[in-house]
């Protein structure tokens, strides 16, 4: 009986947090996009801004921009002082962070929810007038410098490097998203406050204000502090387009930091609005979600040829990466390794996957899009991402509706349609520096 009542409130619970997310959105003239999440559940509001710029977004010789602006816009503004914006929040009982992806830069403070006001003051403040001067650059310039430091001089710091490197020649998503220091060295403080001017315009960004909130009031307090915002000038972007990868390409890197090789194999996809995209979303949790999926059972557990083994689906927004990666056991060669992640993949695309695994991927998502809408600041990320990179915010409510869609024979056809070794990029990723010497 006690089970059983535990098993009925587990459900109650799921069920609540998988319920439709109602929002409201709305226009300020200056082309600023606002959307409203109203859960009185907790007292506790989350104000979010996220911009439509990232590391794609940058000049030849200028590379960073968008990541150093991540820093740099917390420096403080005319009416903050320098070094205060990171006091503030935290004197009134708040938390927050930021992040920049190739394609985005995303600013959020947690904050109680009497303190909605100050939260809309500290990102208004950041995008009316921050303070951009060359004391401001040098800072962060620095600060990024040693955020460089620690992410590199690290055990296989430079995987991702490599993997932008390896696959894109044209597109900007060839240069690392953290910028070669040479470039911020080298940028005037013109060039940072241009950059500023493009783009961190309100009709390029959407802002999210989530939790303990009346709504009414709340479209008051963002009109009151947004409305003053001007919009910059209107600019359009036009990134070359890569060459299909039509043969296998075989790369060789080097870590002074690693003692166990890597292999890798990448394939460059449709970027992640693409219905595929989703697909391969299945594909990669069918074949590493877990201790129970495929290569984790068949290399790591069972024949014990892999430390580490996993196929990963990276988002973007005008191609994604798709990339296996494993870590030999012993003496194992990566070779080895390749010839039995190759064996997987030709199983899929000439049997279609059992229905029990069927079953088991259609549980795992559903799990993630319940966890994914169980917290105020994952729904306030949620909303800002499908507005700003998929063009359409219901994904917060639908997006689960196209998990359940795909069948095992769209699995099969996906993994036929792009999972070829003709297609991919073969990594060796391996100890010594540059010139092969450990």
């Amino acid at each position: 009986m006690k089970n059983r009542f535990i098993l009925s409130f587990l459900l109650i619970f799921s069920v609540s947090f998988g319920q439709q997310v109602d929002f409201t959105e709305f226009d300020l003239e200056n082309g600023l996009h606002v959307i409203l999440h109203k859960d009185n559940t907790a007292p506790v509001v989350i104000t979010s801004v996220m911009y439509d710029v990232g590391g794609k977004d940058r000049e030849e010789g200028r590379t960073g921009f968008a990541h150093f602006f991540e820093h740099l816009l917390f420096e403080g503004s005319e009416n903050i002082g320098r070094g205060e914006f990171m006091k503030i929040i935290p004197a009134n009982g708040g938390t927050f962070n930021a992040n920049t992806s190739q394609d985005r830069t995303y600013y959020y403070d947690i904050f109680p929810s009497n303190k909605l006001e100050l939260g809309l003051w500290l990102e208004s403040e950041r995008m009316l007038h921050p303070v951009i001067d060359q004391v401001a650059v040098d800072t962060q310039n620095e600060v990024v410098k040693e955020e460089k430091r620690q992410s590199y001089d690290r055990p296989y710091g430079k995987l991702l490097k490599v993997l932008w490197e390896s696959l894109f020649k044209v597109h900007p998503y060839k240069d690392e998203n953290i910028g070669r220091m040479e470039d911020l060295d080298a940028a005037t403080l013109e060039e940072f406050m241009a950059y500023f001017d493009k783009y961190y315009s309100p009709d390029n960004a959407v802002l999210v204000v989530a939790g303990d909130i009346e709504i009414e009031k709340t479209k008051s307090l963002v009109s009151k502090y947004f409305s003053e915002v001007k919009k910059r000038p209107a600019f359009t972007r036009s990134f070359p387009e890569e060459l299909p990868i039509t043969e296998t390409e075989k790369v060789t890197a080097y870590d002074k930091n690693i003692q166990i090789p890597a292999v890798l194999a990448a394939y460059r996809m449709p970027g992640m609005a693409d219905r595929d995209a989703f697909v391969l979303d299945m594909i990669s949790t069918y074949l590493s979600g877990g201790k129970s999926s495929v290569l984790y059972k068949k290399l790591v557990d069972k024949k014990k040829l892999a430390l580490e083994a996993s196929a990963i689906n990276l988002g973007q927004v005008d191609y994604n990466m798709f990339a296996f990666f494993a870590l030999p056991l012993g003496e194992t060669s990566l070779d080895t390794l390749l010839e039995e992640i190759d064996e997987e993949i030709v199983k899929m695309q000439n049997e279609l996957i059992s229905e029990r695994d069927y079953q088991k991927l259609q549980n795992q998502f559903e799990s993630q899009f319940v966890n994914s809408n169980s917290s105020v600041a994952g729904i306030a990320s949620s909303l800002a991402t499908y507005y700003l990179l998929y063009d359409n915010v219901n994904l917060i409510n639908e997006q689960i509706d196209i998990y359940r869609s795909i069948s095992r024979e769209e699995i099969q056809n996906v993994a036929q349609k792009y999972l070829s070794p003709n297609q991919r990029v073969e990594i060796e990723y391996l100890p010594g520096n540059e010139t092969g010497e450990e």
